[in-house]
């Protein structure tokens, strides 16, 4: 990929060592990508360290007793091209002395020791520091617990453990998916601030667990678990254990099962537990509990463990499996190396690799997590000043200055003072410049499109509700939402014995009176005019009650489609008078109605933009909407329960609220209509129907845009 530069300037420094690797050092042979590597361990101090065969025959050669210059020359007679360079022999030597695996000539040997000792334990508590979201504590040597545990699990840590495994995962899958809409509609309780302790119990002892997953399958392949400690992710206090030396496995499918031990173990809680939730009362304490483990070992565990973008278990099993090692910091090597020798023309600089199939993985694994890096650094540490301002702000602030100042610190510490750039310092010095000038150009001045996105519902701007007028059982429904009906068609019949029975009492006493009223008129005149008005009295009553009975077929009031409930719901079930059955709306009015957050609802009211819609019945159809009118009060009404959890929509709902159509937080309601007219959305798209709004702004630079959003969310989550 580029030419190496054979010499150095700083060769005399090292040509007269004698080094040797310390005798307690381990070698451990690999093949990666069908090349064959050798991994160095020392273990007092858990150092790892990757040779190619090259550099293992150069290291195997110094003996205490050939000098570097000697190794080095027998190296570029039997190699000629392909043997070490002066540079890399430099780096190689450098980076073993660090890692505590060479011993040789130079100063006295305690002194260094704890000098090389010092200068790890200064590294780490800088990497602990600016890696405020992850810092970590060791606690204790767990490796004798774990050979305790060993042979109570070996049993299951085999072929017909993970058969087992798989399994029983599979059938706790399936036994919640038929329940999916109840889960998701706790997800607001579960992060709620009253729900924090349980889930923190939940959280602490499925790591717990997690962790042992790791170290009993680590030892399980031959390997040590040397470490236990403690860590703090985004604040939150989590066990570890340092199962790297299976790094040493031969086989990457072993070190791929290690990556991949701690989920193993989680998701077997987490179908334990889906069983127990599905059991227990809703409301009680096991549900809960049960609740927070799937959530936490099933959901989180998914989102956060497995994702090969952030250095825990999915980056591990992605480096293992596609046989890349050190992925995070030769990806970012790779890119260091792109900006040198393009931006800054520095022909010394080395690439990590000179494999281009891994050049490309490296290359596209770097910008990916750079990407998310950011996307992490922002989402986190808004949720986190949502629910605590002040540690949020703190963690923003010094995060920023860690991730971000840091590193421009010491690229313009580099670009003053590197040696490589002492014959072209002002050059590059002046594209830094030019380069960062060209970014915030791009940002801060350069028109963008500026597009926002929200949900929205079809409805009729003209329905009536349809309700029940008498008291009884519900025998059958005829209708169904989304048909169509006309004035007068039968929608439901209830079952009024009440009515009928009052009827038949009152015809009896009808009867009664008209006999009173007819024996009355011969003997007396006076009580002949109250039998009478008393027969008045009944015969209105009797009139009521057949108009109540005939009220029990629940007739359509006008032309239009059945929309909400679903009538068929209610088929058996005991209703009263008064209570809803539905909506009848007319199909040649229908408008669509957005909901906005409140945070971001100030553009809403502008007249400047433009609004598409794509139906989720009709995706492959957009359709041009106009304004209506938007209700600046704040609603939590929905204007549909499609938009919410259980709807299958993305708004939360309130838990508590049984009818799916009270959202969690206030929002701004819009309403929008077609282009062509009310109604004229195209075929398939009813009342009911859920829609994709896509706003079009007027044009903004990016920086501004960004800058609005931050805003505007944290005055939604930050209450500021």
């Amino acid at each position: 990929m580029s030419e190496r530069s054979t010499f150095s300037p700083f060769w005399h420094r090292v040509r007269v060592m004698k080094p040797r690797l310390r005798p307690h050092v381990q070698i451990t042979r690999q093949h990666y990508r069908g090349r064959r590597w050798h991994v160095v361990h020392d273990p007092s101090s858990n150092q790892f360290y990757r040779l190619n065969p090259v550099a293992h025959e150069f290291l195997g050669m110094l003996d205490g007793h050939r000098t570097v210059e000697e190794v080095w020359q027998f190296a570029i007679t039997k190699h000629a091209d392909g043997a070490l360079t002066q540079n890399e022999v430099i780096q190689l030597l450098s980076q073993l002395f660090g890692s505590n695996l060479l011993t040789g000539d130079i100063p006295p040997e305690t002194e260094q020791l704890l000098r090389r000792g010092r200068e790890r334990l200064g590294k780490r508590f800088q990497q602990q520091a600016i890696g405020l979201m992850y810092f970590r504590v060791k606690l204790f040597n767990p490796d004798r617990l774990l050979a305790w545990l060993l042979p109570i699990f070996r049993p299951l840590l085999s072929k017909a453990g993970l058969l087992l495994w798989t399994i029983w995962v599979v059938a706790g899958l399936v036994a919640i998916s038929g329940h999916i809409d109840d889960f998701l509609s706790q997800v607001g309780n579960a992060v709620a601030p009253s729900n924090w302790a349980l889930m923190a119990v939940a959280f602490v002892a499925l790591k717990l667990w997690h962790e042992t997953g790791h170290g009993l399958i680590c030892k399980r392949f031959g390997g040590q678990v040397p470490e236990f400690g403690a860590m703090m992710l985004v604040l939150i206090p989590a066990p570890y254990v340092d199962a790297s030396s299976a790094w040493t496995f031969k086989s990457r499918w072993q070190r791929a099962l290690v990556g991949a031990g701690g989920m193993i173990f989680e998701l077997a809680i987490a179908s334990g537990a889906a069983f127990v939730w599905l059991n227990s009362p809703e409301g009680s304490l096991a549900h809960q509990l049960a609740y927070n483990l799937i959530f936490t070992a099933g959901v989180a565990t998914i989102i956060f463990n497995a994702n090969p973008l952030m250095k825990f278990d999915g980056y591990y099993i992605l480096s293992d499996l596609i046989e890349v090692p050190n992925l995070m910091q030769r990806s970012t090597q790779m890119l260091t190396f792109l900006a040198q020798r393009q931006l800054f023309r520095n022909k010394d600089a080395q690439p990590p690799t000179a494999n281009p199939s891994e050049a490309l993985v490296l290359l596209a694994y770097g910008i990916l997590a750079g990407i998310y890096r950011i996307f992490l650094f922002v989402s986190i540490t808004l949720y986190v000043m949502g629910q605590m301002f002040a540690i949020g702000l703190f963690l923003a602030i010094w995060t920023s200055a860690m991730w971000f100042l840091l590193p421009l610190g010491k690229f313009v510490h580099w670009l003053a003072s590197s040696p490589a750039l002492a014959e072209k310092r002002g050059r590059a010095i002046l594209t830094s410049i030019a380069s960062a000038a060209m970014v915030v150009l791009l940002l801060g001045a350069v028109p963008a499109p500026d597009r926002r996105r929200v949900s929205g519902v079809v409805e009729s701007d003209e329905r009536t509700g349809v309700y029940f007028d008498v008291d009884g059982f519900v025998t059958r429904a005829l209708v169904k939402p989304g048909q169509a009906v006309r004035a007068g068609d039968l929608l439901v019949e209830v079952d009024c014995e009440q009515v009928n029975a009052q009827l038949i009492l009152a015809n009896a006493q009808l009867v009664e009176a008209e006999s009173r009223e007819r024996e009355a008129t011969v003997k007396h005149l006076a009580a002949a005019q109250v039998a009478h008005e008393y027969s008045e009295a009944l015969r209105g009553q009797i009139a009521m009650l057949e108009g109540r009975r005939a009220n029990a077929l629940v007739r359509a009031p006008h032309d239009g489609v059945v929309v909400t409930r679903d009538p068929n719901d209610l088929v058996g079930s005991y209703v009263k008078a008064g209570q809803p059955l539905c909506e009848v709306a007319r199909v040649d009015s229908l408008r669509v109605t957005a909901v906005i957050t409140q945070p971001e609802a100030s553009w809403i009211t502008q007249d400047n933009y433009k609004v598409e819609a794509r139906f989720v019945s009709n995706p492959n159809s957009v359709v041009t909407l106009n304004r209506q009118r938007v209700i600046n009060a704040g609603t939590k009404e929905l204007p549909h329960e499609s938009l919410g959890y259980l709807g299958g929509g993305g708004i939360e709902t309130d838990a508590h609220d049984k009818t799916g159509r009270l959202a969690r937080a206030a929002m701004f309601k819009g309403y929008f209509i077609a282009e062509h007219g009310p109604g004229s959305f195209g075929p398939g798209v009813m009342p009911g129907t859920r829609v994709h709004l896509r706003f079009q702004l007027p044009r903004r630079p990016l920086l501004a845009q960004w800058i609005d959003e931050i805003e505007k969310t944290l005055q939604g989550r930050a209450k500021v």
